[in-house]
């Protein structure tokens, strides 16, 4: 529990606590979280701060609340968001094992084989420093790992969050063109990701060893820490590393790479590796990264975010799911990556060549509707009407896109991006719900 009165030093000092305020089990910046177990902790924000919340909070029974104001339950301190960080930091050096996760894709999936593989606590689906510094509050005294997704878009950042962390381990999954409007180049996202390898021990993926001459590397192939017999099919995969057999169901090969991470971390804090390997078999992805629905036809959906690099790992995975031909066709389905900068129609075209490579059928759908695939739609509900005309029996469909809102190249009109909903409707036509 987070007691109110037994802050921690670097914080008491500074701090009145209301003698109404109780222990907590967990923290929220998001006031709609609050109840009696979760605490509110009133940030600023883009358009407005935390405070304007507080009320909520309390009427909703939060034990307490981190704000400068003078309310009932309130931790008063003149600067929330730097108490907040300080709390973090004082739980996070109890903890005697945290891997941080970086990358310009495949973040979420190394973060859920490496925790897997450790029995670790996790970082939920939001990276933000907020959410991270109430994930270090609440299990930096565990005994078990903490492994931290941390990602950046700007540059600066992952300085602030190598503050806050301070990882044991950092790892660099992925180097491709991301968030190219703050952050300018790949040469200034290797620089900026790179600072998370400025810890006790670094790590990267293959494919970004390239980028980082001398660091040990995992995955397969010409790397440091290499899995063997790599066998990738419809079902999943296999492999082996050193004399363990691991077996991923509906797994591809950037979950085989995430699981290798896993196996190494937990070489080197001693664990035994056939338990890991049967926690690794068990992950289960949050919606929207490679999450493979198998049925009448297999659904594949990647659609929570997209990179180049992204999503020419999912086409990749997409390969090995059918056959081709009439029957078993591979389809992607494909819109809009954000943040790519002024070389966004050229990156989307090179992925859009790709697809048509690797699928049978490829959608695009969106103000890169063209580039992206043979059959371009404007609209989601144009794709939609398209699909249902077309997807059948054996086929394999990958979904895969950024989420978002974004301005379109005109500057006149906004463009929401997000195809979960491409994912629900072929759901629910292959189930015979709609």
């Amino acid at each position: 529990m987070l007691d109110p009165h037994a802050l921690p030093p670097n914080l008491s000092h500074g701090a009145a606590v209301h003698p109404e305020a109780r222990p907590a089990a967990r923290l929220t910046w998001d006031s709609r979280e609050a109840s009696p177990e979760v605490a509110f902790v009133a940030l600023p924000g883009e358009k407005m701060h935390g405070n304007a919340f507080v009320q909520r909070a309390l009427e909703a029974g939060a034990p307490f609340v981190l704000t400068d104001l003078d309310v009932p339950r309130a931790v008063r301190v003149p600067d929330a968001q730097a108490a907040l960080f300080a709390w973090a930091r004082h739980e996070r050096a109890k903890n005697a094992l945290v891997v941080g996760i970086t990358g310009s894709a495949g973040k979420t999936t190394a973060k859920s084989y490496a925790a897997a593989a450790l029995d670790a606590h996790f970082m939920p689906v939001y990276n933000t420093m907020p959410a991270i510094a109430c994930f270090l509050i609440e299990y930096g005294a565990s005994a078990r790992p903490l492994v931290v997704e941390m990602g950046i878009d700007r540059p600066g950042e992952m300085a602030e969050l190598m503050a806050l962390v301070r990882p044991d381990v950092g790892v660099v999954t992925t180097i491709g063109p991301a968030h190219l409007e703050q952050l300018g180049s790949v040469e200034a996202i290797v620089r900026e990701k790179g600072g998370i390898l400025a810890g006790t021990r670094g790590l990267v993926g293959a494919q970004a060893a390239a980028f980082y001459t001398g660091a040990d590397s995992y995955g397969f192939g010409d790397v440091t820490y290499a899995g063997d017999d790599l066998v990738l099919t419809p079902r999943g995969a296999t492999f082996t590393y050193g004399d363990v057999l691991v077996e991923l169901p509906l797994a591809a090969r950037v979950q085989a790479e995430a699981a290798v991470l896993g196996l190494r971390l937990a070489q080197e804090a001693g664990l035994h590796l056939p338990d890991a390997a049967e926690r690794l078999a068990q992950v289960q992805v949050p919606g929207g990264r490679y999450r493979v629905h198998p049925g009448r036809y297999t659904v594949i959906d990647d659609a929570y975010n997209a990179s180049p690099v992204a999503v020419t790992a999912a086409l990749d995975a997409l390969k090995t799911q059918a056959g081709g031909g009439r029957t078993g066709r591979r389809i992607s389905v494909l819109g809009r990556m954000l943040e790519l900068g002024p070389t966004e129609r050229a990156l989307h075209a090179e992925v859009g060549a790709y697809a048509r490579e690797c699928a049978d059928l490829s959608y695009g759908v969106g103000v890169y509707a063209r580039e992206l695939g043979e059959r371009a739609s404007r609209t989601v509900p144009e794709l939609l009407e398209a699909l249902r005309r077309e997807v059948r029996d054996g086929d394999v469909v990958l979904v895969k896109a950024s989420r978002g809102i974004s301005w379109t190249p005109d500057k006149r009109a906004q463009e929401g991006v997000g195809l979960d909903v491409v994912v629900d409707a072929l759901l629910r036509w292959r189930d015979g719900q709609d």
